[in-house]
Protein backbone atom coordinates (compact mmCIF):
# COMPACT_ATOMS: atom_id res chain seq x y z
CA UNK A 1 0.00 0.00 0.00
CA UNK A 2 1.38 3.64 -0.78
CA UNK A 3 2.68 5.70 2.41
CA UNK A 4 1.08 8.30 3.74
CA UNK A 5 2.83 11.06 5.07
CA UNK A 6 1.83 14.87 5.56
CA UNK A 7 2.49 17.35 2.54
CA UNK A 8 5.01 20.28 2.95
CA UNK A 9 2.13 23.01 3.11
CA UNK A 10 1.64 21.48 6.51
CA UNK A 11 4.49 21.42 7.50
CA UNK A 12 5.09 25.33 6.41
CA UNK A 13 2.13 26.50 8.09
CA UNK A 14 3.01 24.48 11.64
CA UNK A 15 6.02 26.40 11.49
CA UNK A 16 4.76 29.88 10.64
CA UNK A 17 2.40 29.53 13.66
CA UNK A 18 4.71 28.55 15.99
CA UNK A 19 6.82 31.26 15.14
CA UNK A 20 4.17 33.23 15.79
CA UNK A 21 3.39 31.84 18.89
CA UNK A 22 6.67 32.47 20.51
CA UNK A 23 6.59 36.14 19.12
CA UNK A 24 3.26 36.78 20.99
CA UNK A 25 3.86 34.56 24.04
CA UNK A 26 5.13 37.46 26.36
CA UNK A 27 2.36 39.41 25.42
CA UNK A 28 -0.62 36.74 26.14
CA UNK A 29 -0.66 36.75 29.54
CA UNK A 30 -1.64 33.58 30.44
CA UNK A 31 -0.46 31.72 33.96
CA UNK A 32 -0.22 34.97 35.66
CA UNK A 33 -0.83 34.98 38.69
CA UNK A 34 -2.99 37.37 40.54
CA UNK A 35 -2.25 39.52 42.60
CA UNK A 36 -2.63 39.60 46.52
CA UNK A 37 -4.81 42.73 48.39
CA UNK A 38 -2.16 42.93 50.66
CA UNK A 39 -3.18 44.84 53.66
CA UNK A 40 -0.22 46.39 55.80
CA UNK A 41 -0.35 43.88 58.85
CA UNK A 42 1.32 45.61 62.10
CA UNK A 43 4.64 43.86 63.35
CA UNK A 44 3.09 42.86 66.76
CA UNK A 45 0.06 42.59 68.73
CA UNK A 46 -1.00 44.75 71.46
CA UNK A 47 1.49 44.17 74.47
CA UNK A 48 0.69 42.02 77.05
CA UNK A 49 2.77 39.71 79.59
CA UNK A 50 0.74 36.76 78.79
CA UNK A 51 1.76 36.58 75.45
CA UNK A 52 5.58 35.78 73.73
CA UNK A 53 6.14 37.30 69.95
CA UNK A 54 7.74 33.57 69.00
CA UNK A 55 6.66 31.70 66.08
CA UNK A 56 3.47 29.41 67.92
CA UNK A 57 3.73 25.83 68.20
CA UNK A 58 2.20 24.30 65.10
CA UNK A 59 2.25 21.16 67.05
CA UNK A 60 0.66 19.60 70.10
CA UNK A 61 -0.19 22.76 71.70
CA UNK A 62 -2.10 20.22 73.56
CA UNK A 63 0.81 19.00 75.46
CA UNK A 64 1.02 22.70 77.44
CA UNK A 65 -1.93 21.00 79.69
CA UNK A 66 0.09 18.08 80.57
CA UNK A 67 -2.86 15.84 80.69
CA UNK A 68 -2.12 12.33 79.80
CA UNK A 69 -6.26 11.09 79.01
CA UNK A 70 -6.21 14.09 76.81
CA UNK A 71 -2.99 13.29 74.72
CA UNK A 72 -4.86 10.02 74.01
CA UNK A 73 -7.98 10.74 73.12
CA UNK A 74 -6.85 13.55 70.60
CA UNK A 75 -4.25 10.90 69.37
CA UNK A 76 -7.34 8.20 69.16
CA UNK A 77 -9.57 11.44 66.98
CA UNK A 78 -6.86 11.45 64.89
CA UNK A 79 -7.40 8.25 63.77
CA UNK A 80 -11.37 7.44 64.08
CA UNK A 81 -13.08 10.95 63.30
CA UNK A 82 -15.05 10.39 60.06
CA UNK A 83 -14.68 14.12 59.28
CA UNK A 84 -10.85 13.35 59.06
CA UNK A 85 -11.26 10.39 56.85
CA UNK A 86 -13.79 12.13 54.75
CA UNK A 87 -11.65 14.76 54.15
CA UNK A 88 -8.24 12.28 53.22
CA UNK A 89 -10.94 11.22 50.96
CA UNK A 90 -11.07 14.40 48.99
CA UNK A 91 -7.44 14.56 49.22
CA UNK A 92 -7.45 11.25 47.37
CA UNK A 93 -9.74 12.59 44.61
CA UNK A 94 -7.77 15.65 44.26
CA UNK A 95 -4.45 13.96 43.41
CA UNK A 96 -6.62 11.44 40.77
CA UNK A 97 -7.54 14.91 39.27
CA UNK A 98 -4.05 16.23 39.04
CA UNK A 99 -2.99 12.85 37.45
CA UNK A 100 -5.51 12.81 35.48
CA UNK A 101 -4.85 16.36 33.85
CA UNK A 102 -0.56 15.38 34.16
CA UNK A 103 -1.54 12.67 31.40
CA UNK A 104 -2.21 15.50 28.64
CA UNK A 105 2.08 15.60 28.90
CA UNK A 106 2.36 12.07 27.25
CA UNK A 107 0.97 10.56 23.89
CA UNK A 108 -2.25 9.26 23.66
CA UNK A 109 -1.89 5.00 22.17
CA UNK A 110 -5.00 3.40 20.70
CA UNK A 111 -4.95 0.31 18.92
CA UNK A 112 -7.71 0.06 16.12
CA UNK A 113 -8.69 -3.61 14.44
CA UNK A 114 -11.57 -4.28 12.20
CA UNK A 115 -13.09 -6.90 10.23
CA UNK A 116 -15.80 -6.40 7.28
CA UNK A 117 -17.00 -9.25 5.21
CA UNK A 118 -18.35 -8.08 1.89
CA UNK A 119 -21.03 -9.74 -0.64
CA UNK A 120 -21.47 -8.20 -3.88
CA UNK A 121 -23.36 -9.69 -7.16
CA UNK A 122 -21.69 -10.14 -10.44
CA UNK A 123 -23.94 -9.96 -13.55
CA UNK A 124 -26.85 -8.17 -15.04
CA UNK A 125 -29.46 -10.13 -13.58
CA UNK A 126 -29.62 -10.02 -9.62
CA UNK A 127 -31.23 -13.34 -9.20
CA UNK A 128 -29.38 -15.10 -11.69
CA UNK A 129 -25.60 -13.31 -10.60
CA UNK A 130 -22.53 -15.26 -9.33
CA UNK A 131 -21.64 -13.85 -5.59
CA UNK A 132 -18.11 -12.40 -4.92
CA UNK A 133 -17.32 -12.54 -1.27
CA UNK A 134 -14.30 -9.92 0.22
CA UNK A 135 -13.04 -9.86 3.85
CA UNK A 136 -11.24 -6.95 4.44
CA UNK A 137 -9.36 -6.29 7.75
CA UNK A 138 -7.37 -3.57 9.33
CA UNK A 139 -5.95 -3.38 12.16
CA UNK A 140 -3.04 -0.24 13.01
CA UNK A 141 -1.84 1.11 16.37
CA UNK A 142 -2.14 5.17 16.66
CA UNK A 143 -0.23 7.95 18.63
CA UNK A 144 -1.65 11.32 18.83
CA UNK A 145 0.70 13.64 21.21
CA UNK A 146 -0.25 16.87 22.19
CA UNK A 147 2.76 19.40 21.69
CA UNK A 148 2.02 21.96 24.58
CA UNK A 149 3.56 24.92 22.66
CA UNK A 150 0.80 27.57 24.54
CA UNK A 151 0.50 25.89 27.68
CA UNK A 152 -2.99 24.59 27.79
CA UNK A 153 -2.29 21.07 29.05
CA UNK A 154 0.37 22.78 31.47
CA UNK A 155 -1.81 24.91 33.41
CA UNK A 156 -4.63 22.41 34.16
CA UNK A 157 -2.32 20.39 35.26
CA UNK A 158 -1.00 23.32 37.59
CA UNK A 159 -4.80 24.35 38.25
CA UNK A 160 -5.07 20.78 39.31
CA UNK A 161 -1.68 20.22 41.16
CA UNK A 162 -2.94 23.63 43.26
CA UNK A 163 -5.82 21.95 43.94
CA UNK A 164 -4.74 18.78 45.41
CA UNK A 165 -2.79 21.30 47.99
CA UNK A 166 -5.48 23.00 48.53
CA UNK A 167 -7.00 19.81 49.71
CA UNK A 168 -4.41 19.09 51.78
CA UNK A 169 -4.76 22.43 53.40
CA UNK A 170 -8.36 21.91 54.24
CA UNK A 171 -7.18 18.36 55.40
CA UNK A 172 -5.12 20.18 57.96
CA UNK A 173 -7.81 22.76 58.81
CA UNK A 174 -10.27 19.44 59.47
CA UNK A 175 -7.17 18.37 61.93
CA UNK A 176 -7.01 21.61 63.40
CA UNK A 177 -10.39 21.80 64.46
CA UNK A 178 -10.96 18.24 65.41
CA UNK A 179 -8.18 18.53 67.89
CA UNK A 180 -9.69 22.11 69.15
CA UNK A 181 -13.32 20.49 69.45
CA UNK A 182 -12.13 16.97 71.55
CA UNK A 183 -9.85 19.40 74.02
CA UNK A 184 -13.31 21.66 74.49
CA UNK A 185 -15.54 18.90 74.65
CA UNK A 186 -13.01 17.63 77.26
CA UNK A 187 -12.66 20.80 79.27
CA UNK A 188 -16.49 20.74 79.62
CA UNK A 189 -16.37 17.49 80.86
CA UNK A 190 -13.97 18.14 83.59
CA UNK A 191 -15.65 21.61 84.10
CA UNK A 192 -18.93 19.58 84.75
CA UNK A 193 -17.36 16.94 86.62
CA UNK A 194 -15.77 19.65 89.13
CA UNK A 195 -18.78 21.49 89.96
CA UNK A 196 -20.57 18.43 90.70
CA UNK A 197 -17.67 17.43 93.40
CA UNK A 198 -18.12 21.08 94.43
CA UNK A 199 -22.05 20.49 94.67
CA UNK A 200 -20.93 17.29 96.57
CA UNK A 201 -18.60 18.76 99.07
CA UNK A 202 -21.06 21.83 100.07
CA UNK A 203 -23.90 19.09 100.47
CA UNK A 204 -21.64 17.56 103.42
CA UNK A 205 -21.26 21.02 104.73
CA UNK A 206 -25.06 21.87 104.67
CA UNK A 207 -25.65 18.40 106.06
CA UNK A 208 -23.41 19.22 108.66
CA UNK A 209 -25.39 22.23 109.42
CA UNK A 210 -28.64 20.71 109.31
CA UNK A 211 -27.64 18.19 112.23
CA UNK A 212 -25.92 21.39 114.17
CA UNK A 213 -29.38 23.29 113.06
CA UNK A 214 -31.73 19.62 114.11
CA UNK A 215 -29.61 19.74 117.84
CA UNK A 216 -30.29 23.12 118.68
CA UNK A 217 -34.15 22.46 117.87
CA UNK A 218 -34.46 19.74 120.23
CA UNK A 219 -32.87 21.60 123.06
CA UNK A 220 -35.42 24.56 122.49
CA UNK A 221 -32.80 26.92 121.39
CA UNK A 222 -34.12 27.71 118.17
CA UNK A 223 -37.81 27.11 116.35
CA UNK A 224 -38.64 24.57 113.43
CA UNK A 225 -38.31 27.42 110.97
CA UNK A 226 -34.29 27.27 111.14
CA UNK A 227 -35.00 22.99 110.32
CA UNK A 228 -37.07 23.82 107.87
CA UNK A 229 -34.42 26.84 106.23
CA UNK A 230 -31.35 24.64 106.69
CA UNK A 231 -33.24 21.44 104.80
CA UNK A 232 -34.88 23.55 102.02
CA UNK A 233 -30.77 24.64 101.43
CA UNK A 234 -29.47 20.88 101.51
CA UNK A 235 -32.07 19.67 99.11
CA UNK A 236 -31.70 22.32 96.70
CA UNK A 237 -28.21 21.69 96.26
CA UNK A 238 -29.09 17.79 96.21
CA UNK A 239 -31.35 18.68 93.66
CA UNK A 240 -28.30 20.09 91.39
CA UNK A 241 -26.58 16.51 91.20
CA UNK A 242 -28.69 14.73 88.75
CA UNK A 243 -28.36 17.28 86.04
CA UNK A 244 -24.56 17.59 86.35
CA UNK A 245 -24.63 14.14 85.92
CA UNK A 246 -26.67 13.85 83.26
CA UNK A 247 -23.89 17.08 81.69
CA UNK A 248 -20.82 14.54 82.29
CA UNK A 249 -22.82 11.72 80.63
CA UNK A 250 -23.44 13.82 77.13
CA UNK A 251 -19.66 15.20 77.62
CA UNK A 252 -18.73 11.59 77.40
CA UNK A 253 -20.72 10.99 74.62
CA UNK A 254 -19.63 14.38 72.71
CA UNK A 255 -15.91 13.42 73.11
CA UNK A 256 -16.83 9.70 71.62
CA UNK A 257 -18.64 10.96 69.06
CA UNK A 258 -15.60 12.83 68.06
CA UNK A 259 -13.38 9.43 68.18
CA UNK A 260 -15.85 7.65 66.05
CA UNK A 261 -16.70 5.26 68.75
CA UNK A 262 -19.52 4.16 70.43
CA UNK A 263 -21.31 6.89 72.83
CA UNK A 264 -20.79 4.79 75.71
CA UNK A 265 -17.71 3.21 74.86
CA UNK A 266 -15.69 5.62 77.02
CA UNK A 267 -17.71 6.03 79.99
CA UNK A 268 -15.80 3.38 82.37
CA UNK A 269 -12.63 5.74 81.74
CA UNK A 270 -14.01 9.63 81.56
CA UNK A 271 -16.22 8.92 84.22
CA UNK A 272 -12.81 9.26 86.93
CA UNK A 273 -12.70 12.37 88.17
CA UNK A 274 -9.23 14.42 87.05
CA UNK A 275 -8.89 17.98 88.17
CA UNK A 276 -8.69 20.83 85.46
CA UNK A 277 -5.73 22.04 84.37
CA UNK A 278 -3.78 25.46 85.30
CA UNK A 279 -5.47 27.83 82.99
CA UNK A 280 -2.48 30.47 83.46
CA UNK A 281 -0.05 29.73 80.45
CA UNK A 282 1.99 31.75 78.69
CA UNK A 283 1.07 31.57 74.89
CA UNK A 284 3.22 31.95 71.99
CA UNK A 285 1.60 34.14 69.35
CA UNK A 286 3.94 35.42 66.71
CA UNK A 287 3.50 38.47 64.59
CA UNK A 288 0.45 38.53 62.93
CA UNK A 289 2.14 38.16 59.18
CA UNK A 290 2.71 34.80 61.14
CA UNK A 291 -0.83 33.71 60.97
CA UNK A 292 -0.78 34.19 56.94
CA UNK A 293 1.83 30.94 56.95
CA UNK A 294 0.69 29.21 59.98
CA UNK A 295 -2.66 28.73 59.41
CA UNK A 296 -4.24 26.05 57.35
CA UNK A 297 -6.85 28.11 55.57
CA UNK A 298 -4.82 31.02 54.46
CA UNK A 299 -2.80 28.53 52.80
CA UNK A 300 -5.77 26.34 51.14
CA UNK A 301 -7.20 30.33 49.96
CA UNK A 302 -3.97 30.73 48.37
CA UNK A 303 -3.30 27.82 46.76
CA UNK A 304 -6.93 28.04 45.09
CA UNK A 305 -6.05 31.24 44.09
CA UNK A 306 -2.94 29.82 42.18
CA UNK A 307 -5.75 27.26 40.53
CA UNK A 308 -7.73 29.70 39.22
CA UNK A 309 -4.96 31.71 37.60
CA UNK A 310 -3.76 28.79 36.00
CA UNK A 311 -7.23 28.22 34.80
CA UNK A 312 -7.34 31.16 32.98
CA UNK A 313 -4.06 31.08 31.60
CA UNK A 314 -5.16 27.66 30.74
CA UNK A 315 -8.54 29.49 28.78
CA UNK A 316 -6.07 32.18 27.06
CA UNK A 317 -4.14 29.23 25.44
CA UNK A 318 -7.39 27.84 24.19
CA UNK A 319 -7.80 30.60 21.92
CA UNK A 320 -4.36 29.50 19.99
CA UNK A 321 -3.67 27.11 17.79
CA UNK A 322 -3.15 23.30 19.56
CA UNK A 323 -0.07 21.16 17.54
CA UNK A 324 -0.06 17.73 17.53
CA UNK A 325 2.58 14.58 16.57
CA UNK A 326 -0.05 12.14 14.83
CA UNK A 327 1.39 8.54 13.84
CA UNK A 328 -0.19 5.15 13.07
CA UNK A 329 1.03 1.80 11.97
CA UNK A 330 -0.43 -1.20 11.15
CA UNK A 331 -1.48 -3.88 7.93
CA UNK A 332 -4.41 -3.97 5.92
CA UNK A 333 -5.78 -6.43 3.50
CA UNK A 334 -8.79 -8.30 1.87
CA UNK A 335 -5.97 -11.52 2.00
CA UNK A 336 -5.92 -12.92 5.59
CA UNK A 337 -3.18 -15.46 4.97
CA UNK A 338 -0.76 -12.94 3.77
CA UNK A 339 -2.22 -9.99 6.34
CA UNK A 340 0.77 -9.40 8.15
CA UNK A 341 3.12 -9.22 4.50
CA UNK A 342 5.16 -6.09 3.74
CA UNK A 343 2.65 -5.20 0.92
CA UNK A 344 -0.18 -4.58 3.38
CA UNK A 345 2.05 -2.47 5.75
CA UNK A 346 0.94 0.92 6.23
CA UNK A 347 2.01 4.03 8.17
CA UNK A 348 2.06 7.94 8.77
CA UNK A 349 3.59 10.23 10.53
CA UNK A 350 3.85 13.87 11.06
CA UNK A 351 2.22 17.40 12.67
CA UNK A 352 -1.20 18.70 13.09
CA UNK A 353 -2.34 21.64 13.49
CA UNK A 354 -5.97 22.28 15.12
CA UNK A 355 -7.34 26.07 15.61
CA UNK A 356 -10.49 26.58 16.40
CA UNK A 357 -11.25 29.81 14.63
CA UNK A 358 -14.62 30.50 15.38
CA UNK A 359 -16.63 28.84 18.76
CA UNK A 360 -19.58 31.02 19.04
CA UNK A 361 -19.04 32.79 22.26
CA UNK A 362 -17.51 29.71 24.09
CA UNK A 363 -14.10 30.74 24.60
CA UNK A 364 -14.31 34.47 25.27
CA UNK A 365 -17.18 33.40 27.92
CA UNK A 366 -14.85 30.65 29.46
CA UNK A 367 -12.20 33.08 30.02
CA UNK A 368 -14.28 35.79 31.27
CA UNK A 369 -15.75 32.97 33.61
CA UNK A 370 -12.34 32.03 34.88
CA UNK A 371 -11.23 35.88 35.54
CA UNK A 372 -14.46 36.28 37.70
CA UNK A 373 -13.57 32.62 39.58
CA UNK A 374 -9.88 34.33 40.12
CA UNK A 375 -11.43 37.84 41.41
CA UNK A 376 -13.53 35.83 43.35
CA UNK A 377 -10.57 33.72 45.28
CA UNK A 378 -8.66 36.92 45.64
CA UNK A 379 -11.34 38.76 47.65
CA UNK A 380 -12.16 35.07 49.41
CA UNK A 381 -8.46 35.05 50.57
CA UNK A 382 -8.30 38.67 51.58
CA UNK A 383 -11.32 37.81 53.47
CA UNK A 384 -10.31 35.13 55.12
CA UNK A 385 -7.17 37.21 56.23
CA UNK A 386 -8.93 39.60 57.81
CA UNK A 387 -10.89 36.66 59.52
CA UNK A 388 -7.97 35.06 60.87
CA UNK A 389 -6.68 37.92 62.45
CA UNK A 390 -9.26 38.90 64.30
CA UNK A 391 -9.87 35.57 65.84
CA UNK A 392 -6.81 35.68 66.63
CA UNK A 393 -7.57 39.33 68.52
CA UNK A 394 -10.51 38.41 70.05
CA UNK A 395 -9.17 35.01 71.41
CA UNK A 396 -6.06 36.87 73.04
CA UNK A 397 -8.18 39.24 74.02
CA UNK A 398 -10.83 36.80 75.86
CA UNK A 399 -8.17 34.69 77.32
CA UNK A 400 -6.35 37.70 79.28
CA UNK A 401 -9.75 38.92 80.40
CA UNK A 402 -10.47 35.31 81.67
CA UNK A 403 -7.49 35.07 83.87
CA UNK A 404 -8.85 38.32 85.54
CA UNK A 405 -11.88 36.95 86.16
CA UNK A 406 -10.26 33.97 87.76
CA UNK A 407 -8.59 35.69 90.39
CA UNK A 408 -11.83 38.09 90.78
CA UNK A 409 -13.67 35.11 91.61
CA UNK A 410 -11.09 33.20 94.16
CA UNK A 411 -11.25 36.08 96.09
CA UNK A 412 -14.97 35.92 95.80
CA UNK A 413 -15.09 32.48 97.05
CA UNK A 414 -12.55 32.90 99.67
CA UNK A 415 -14.43 36.22 101.11
CA UNK A 416 -17.81 34.02 100.96
CA UNK A 417 -15.97 30.72 102.87
CA UNK A 418 -14.86 33.46 105.91
CA UNK A 419 -18.60 34.36 105.63
CA UNK A 420 -19.97 31.17 106.27
CA UNK A 421 -17.25 30.36 109.24
CA UNK A 422 -18.05 33.47 111.60
CA UNK A 423 -22.11 33.66 110.97
CA UNK A 424 -22.36 30.08 111.77
CA UNK A 425 -19.79 30.57 114.28
CA UNK A 426 -21.76 33.51 115.67
CA UNK A 427 -25.10 31.56 114.98
CA UNK A 428 -23.78 28.40 117.52
CA UNK A 429 -23.30 31.54 120.11
CA UNK A 430 -26.62 32.74 119.62
CA UNK A 431 -25.07 35.71 119.07
CA UNK A 432 -26.54 35.63 115.45
CA UNK A 433 -29.91 34.67 112.98
CA UNK A 434 -29.89 31.81 111.29
CA UNK A 435 -30.60 33.74 108.18
CA UNK A 436 -27.25 35.40 107.97
CA UNK A 437 -26.02 31.18 107.91
CA UNK A 438 -28.04 30.48 104.81
CA UNK A 439 -27.11 33.32 102.56
CA UNK A 440 -23.54 32.95 103.36
CA UNK A 441 -24.16 28.50 102.17
CA UNK A 442 -25.92 29.82 99.10
CA UNK A 443 -23.36 32.63 97.83
CA UNK A 444 -20.63 30.59 98.75
CA UNK A 445 -21.80 27.16 96.27
CA UNK A 446 -22.49 29.85 93.90
CA UNK A 447 -19.26 31.72 93.83
CA UNK A 448 -17.75 27.97 93.79
CA UNK A 449 -19.30 27.06 90.93
CA UNK A 450 -18.75 30.77 89.23
CA UNK A 451 -15.00 29.95 89.93
CA UNK A 452 -15.16 26.55 88.79
CA UNK A 453 -16.66 28.20 85.60
CA UNK A 454 -14.25 30.42 85.34
CA UNK A 455 -11.69 28.25 85.17
CA UNK A 456 -13.32 25.88 82.37
CA UNK A 457 -14.09 29.26 80.57
CA UNK A 458 -10.19 30.63 80.47
CA UNK A 459 -8.93 27.02 79.00
CA UNK A 460 -12.02 27.10 76.50
CA UNK A 461 -10.44 30.31 75.55
CA UNK A 462 -7.56 29.27 75.51
CA UNK A 463 -8.10 26.47 73.27
CA UNK A 464 -9.86 29.05 71.09
CA UNK A 465 -6.52 30.78 70.88
CA UNK A 466 -4.45 27.87 69.73
CA UNK A 467 -7.24 27.14 67.43
CA UNK A 468 -7.56 30.87 66.09
CA UNK A 469 -3.18 30.36 65.42
CA UNK A 470 -4.28 27.43 63.07
CA UNK A 471 -2.11 25.17 65.24
CA UNK A 472 -2.66 21.24 65.97
CA UNK A 473 -2.35 19.97 62.49
CA UNK A 474 1.31 18.28 62.09
CA UNK A 475 0.06 15.18 64.17
CA UNK A 476 1.49 11.76 63.44
CA UNK A 477 -0.88 8.96 62.43
CA UNK A 478 -0.21 5.92 63.42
Amino acid sequence: MPIMGSANFTYKISVVCILFVFVLNPFLGYGQNAKYMKDTLPSTWIENELFEQNLPSNDKWWMEFKDPILEKLISKAVEGNYDLLLAANRIDMAKANMRISQSGFYPQVGLEASWKPQSQSIGLNPLAAAQRENQNGIASLGLSWEIDIIGSVRNRAKADKQLFKASESEYNAVMVSLCAEVASAYISLRTVQKQLSVAKENLESQKSVLTIVEARFKTGLVSKLDVAQASTVYHSTLAMIPELEAQILNAINSISILLGELPWSLRSELEIFVDLPNPNTKVAVGIPADIIRQRPDVSAAEKTILSRAATLGATKADWWPKFYIDASFGYGSNNFKNFVSKDNMMWQIGPTLRWNLFTGLQLNQATKVARESLDMSVTSYNQVIITALGEVDNAMNFYSKSIEQIKATKEAVDQSQLTLDLSLDLYTQGLADFQNVLDAQRFLLSYQNSYVASQGNSLQRLIQLYRALGGGWQVEIK
